[in-house]
């Protein structure tokens, strides 16, 4: 009786996109973004002079969120993206400018499995829409 090869067990999004290395890149690319494009004016406005701890943050909740490393949320627990970002005045056009300038830095970066990198940049717009207030 011949045997069957093992199927590879299934890799998590967060080994799909690249690691937390390629999710620094798009997050450092995400904030330049925010930083320099006229288009993100408004949420610029939103954020804090320093971007340097969103900067930092940032790439740790999306590992965990990814199904990698949890630390951030280890770090931070019983917070979520919602609870942390329900202090701020979140209108359409703001989470429209965060979910556009996320997909530009996703699609800037270029990860090698597009597949992920596109349901990524679909299902992170649609978690910023959702906080919008109106």
């Amino acid at each position: 009786m011949a045997s069957t090869p093992a199927e590879a067990p299934a890799q998590s999004p967060y080994d799909r996109i690249g690691g937390i290395d390629v999710l620094r890149q798009i997050t450092d690319r995400f904030y330049d973004l925010m930083d320099t494009d006229p288009a993100y004016q408004a949420l610029r406005a939103m954020h804090a002079p320093d971007l340097a701890p969103m900067r930092d943050s940032l790439p740790g909740f999306l590992s965990g969120w990814a199904g990698g490393p949890r630390q951030w949320f280890e770090a931070n627990p019983g917070k979520c993206m919602m609870s942390m970002h329900k202090p701020f005045p979140i209108t359409r056009v703001t989470a429209g400018q965060w979910a556009d300038c996320m997909t530009r830095a996703i699609a800037d970066v270029d990860p090698a499995d597009t597949e992920i990198a596109d349901a990524m940049a679909q299902v992170l717009g649609q978690m910023a829409r959702n906080m919008a207030s109106g």
